[in-house]
């Protein structure tokens, strides 16, 4: 069975010095984050990853000012565009996007897909407190939409007043992952695509296709309590799951556990959720094991393990 992974992150070290001081969660995992070559590729054999999309932690990029931020999301692109020519078959990309000036992310989002073939975009949250469903971010939407490559939300850390609000009083350690990776920067990531769905972002763009991470970052398990308060409120011809049913996908980066899958598959179906890692963030070999034993249907298993990225991406 072939194995496409689709949030599998990289991070040259020279971006990284260039970003300052590197956060504690990246500390540990820097090397990994460079390496494109053989150490990747030993990993992605060992553990029967066919192909990894790549896509770089730019959260600290994407809000830089505008000028240093499109030279960095550049090298970054230019770095994975790199890799994917020199290992065929093996690696393709999403681009890294200057984010604080949209009109330049439009542009490079365009010269990564017609000139370098990736095959979509990732965006971390929301940038300098500005969430996608901002007007001042249709020209990304629009580009999105007009190349037919899906945009892939991950989750950022919070802004300051954020993170003040809700992470005070904690000790250091216990407050960064808090407002991260154990619980913040999810809930705030499915937030985001609500705000989306509530400001029309999926009228004014009707094709625009949208991922998410780490099994749906909290909506298939509140999908139908949102669903039941904030569709009424909309008057709209779709309600906000129907909504989210023609322009969501899931992957399942970072989770190996049945429950949220099956949840998962329950709201979304097989035919919107696919596999993903979160290299080097989680273990490659575990996720592949999980997704060969993992309660699905022959079928279905197909299909997140590589059908489906195959007909997004059009690998």
């Amino acid at each position: 069975m072939r194995i496409i992974a689709l949030e599998e992150h990289m991070l040259s070290k020279d971006v990284l010095a260039a970003m300052g001081p590197p956060p504690a969660s990246l500390a540990g995992v820097s090397e990994q984050l460079d390496d494109l070559g053989a150490g990747r590729l030993a990993l992605m054999d060992a553990a029967g990853i066919d192909v990894q999309v790549l896509s770089a932690v730019s959260w600290g990029v994407q809000a830089l000012e505008p000028v240093r931020s499109l030279e960095l999301s550049r090298q970054l692109n230019q770095r994975m565009a790199e890799t994917v020519v020199a290992h065929p078959g093996r690696f393709a990309a999403f681009a890294a996007l200057p984010m604080s000036d949209p009109s330049a992310a439009a542009v490079e989002l365009h010269r990564c897909v017609e000139e370098l073939g990736f095959v979509g975009a990732m965006i971390h949250g929301q940038t300098n407190g500005v969430f996608l469903d901002d007007p001042v971010n249709e020209p990304v939407l629009a580009a999105a939409e007009a190349l037919e490559v899906p945009l892939y939300l991950h989750p950022a850390p919070p802004p300051p007043a954020v993170a003040a609000a809700y992470f005070s009083g904690l000790e250091p350690a216990v407050a960064g992952a808090l407002s991260t990776a154990a619980w913040g920067w999810h809930a705030e990531c499915g937030l985001h695509v609500l705000r989306m769905v509530a400001n029309g972002v999926f009228e004014r763009f009707a094709g625009l296709q949208l991922l998410v991470g780490h099994m749906g970052e909290m909506l298939p398990f509140s999908l139908a309590r949102a669903d039941e308060r904030l569709s009424p409120l909309l008057a709209r011809t779709r309600t906000v799951a129907d909504t989210l049913h023609a322009h969501l996908l899931v992957t399942t980066s970072g989770y190996t556990t049945t429950a949220p899958l099956q949840c998962a598959l329950a709201v979304f179906g097989a035919d919107r959720i696919l596999f993903s890692v979160d290299h080097p963030f989680a273990d490659s070999a575990a996720a592949t094991a999980w997704l060969t034993s993992a309660p699905l249907s022959p079928g279905d298993r197909e299909k997140i393990a590589h059908g489906n990225a195959e007909r997004l991406l059009r690998l």
